[in-house]
């Protein structure tokens, strides 16, 4: 697809900005029209999904037909059916008359799910029946009707996820996840926020009769490194806000920041980072953050150790005296009456074995110290002290987890539906790593 056509494509759908991301979800969307497979549409609220599924019924097959938006999470959880599937007269209290659905109205032509992450259940089993093949029946009533709708979904939160809590039906996620495209938010765009901050300026000048607003230097930088978690409707309202209260036609960064709410910056907490291939995959769970800050931990305690020991090395006695002093945070000896070099002090990582004690062939990273020094008028003398770190310093996720799996068999009697709960797996998942591991269940 050629760079003119994607232009054509965003002057007639009314889409700004030239980042790769968001390119590359046009030429998605341009592709995937012309065939008849449902569309998951992801990103955050308020970065214009809705227009991705314009552009793909717009250049579809279907395009004389109907096409309507329904949010899902602004419909009541007990009229969502009738709503897109119609009701019978007497199927409740207040239906006078019978009334034909979404899907039977449209008919021939294309309807856009907006967050159908909030989608009850029961409703998420007839949508499965639309999208199989075609039935549907009304509220109330026990006839078989057809339809042939294509369904765009749109979504911002993560299915997946939503499905390993059992928020949301696998066989429907991946009945609609057939072709997914992905919105960028507003922050990953770069140079988009300035040109639609131009373009909505110009917008408001026209509406309240006033020049429009331009911004300095200084205010263009703050503008791009403002996370918007609004996204283009934030930046939007932002852009209306100065327009309409300023009377200076050029703001510059101290009178944007006054607009510009305060973001409270959260937690710092260990994840993985994931590159742009793993865009709407299954989000890290709480068992493997865990994992990772084991790591971090048990990293640092190591590094601690290797400070202390190369201090010694350098013959830094004060550091060889605090490490005797207080033996406890790196050994596990017996006592206290107990000598550092005594073959029973044992350190998670390290081994303090006792002098002249040969060196295992082939050890690497192994560093041998060997001083003598009186300390506090006492003739005592610091022997040979050999570090060795341990061959397994990583621990291993897979070692973990299958831990995890048996002692969750153990505790609930090798029920898997009641360890596959404790352990916030599907029964098919447990099923699958209990075979994986060759865990005996």
């Amino acid at each position: 697809m050629s760079e003119e056509e994607i232009q054509h494509i965003k002057q007639r759908f009314g889409i700004i900005g030239a980042s790769p991301a968001l390119v590359h979800a046009i030429r998605i969307a341009v592709q995937v029209a012309p065939t008849d497979m449902s569309v998951v549409i992801t990103g955050e609220s308020g970065s214009g999904k809705e227009s991705f599924s314009k552009i793909i019924h717009s250049l579809s097959p279907r395009k004389h037909g109907q096409f309507i938006a329904i949010n899902c999470g602004a419909i009541p959880e007990g009229t969502i059916y009738s709503e897109l599937f119609g009701h019978e007269k007497g199927a409740f209290t207040g239906a006078v008359d019978a009334r034909k659905g979404y899907f039977e109205v449209v008919d021939g032509g294309t309807i856009f799910l907006d967050e159908i992450g909030e989608m009850p259940l029961d409703t998420q089993a007839m949508l499965l029946r639309v999208l199989e093949n075609g039935e549907f029946i009304r509220m109330g009533g026990n006839k078989v009707q057809k339809t042939d709708v294509r369904v765009i979904a749109a979504t911002n939160v993560n299915l997946a996820e939503a499905v390993r809590e059992h928020k949301f039906r696998e066989d429907l996620y991946y009945r609609l996840n057939t072709v997914p495209i992905y919105v960028p938010p507003l922050r990953e765009r770069g140079e988009d926020v300035l040109l639609l901050f131009r373009k909505f300026a110009v917008d408001f000048a026209e509406k309240y009769k006033v020049q429009p607003i331009k911004y300095t230097p200084e205010a263009a930088e703050l503008l791009k490194g403002y996370p918007f978690p609004g996204n283009i409707r934030q930046l939007k309202n932002l852009a209306e806000q100065i327009s309409a209260l300023e009377l200076s036609r050029e703001i510059d960064a101290h009178t944007l920041g006054k607009y510009l709410p305060k973001i409270t910056p959260k937690q710092s907490i260990p994840a993985f980072l994931g590159g742009a291939e793993n865009t709407g995959k299954d989000s890290l769970n709480e068992r493997e953050l865990l994992y990772k800050v084991l790591f971090d931990m048990r990293r640092d305690v190591t590094e601690l150790k290797k400070l202390v020991f190369q201090l010694l090395h350098q013959g830094d006695f004060s550091a060889a005296e605090l490490l005797r002093d207080h033996r406890e945070l790196f050994t596990n000896l017996p006592d206290d009456d107990a000598p550092l070099n005594s073959p029973n002090t044992v350190a998670a990582g390290a081994k303090l074995l006792p002098y002249n004690q040969p060196k295992h062939a082939g050890t690497e990273d192994t560093v041998v110290i060997s001083k003598t020094q009186n300390l506090d008028d006492e003739d005592e003398k610091i022997h040979e002290i050999t570090y060795e770190e341990a061959a397994d310093e990583s621990l291993s996720i897979e070692q973990k987890e299958k831990e995890l799996i048996i002692k969750a068999l153990r505790k609930n009697k090798n029920k898997r539906k009641n360890a596959a709960q404790d352990l916030g797996i599907s029964e098919r998942t447990l099923y699958r790593k209990i075979k994986h591991y060759d865990i005996d269940a």
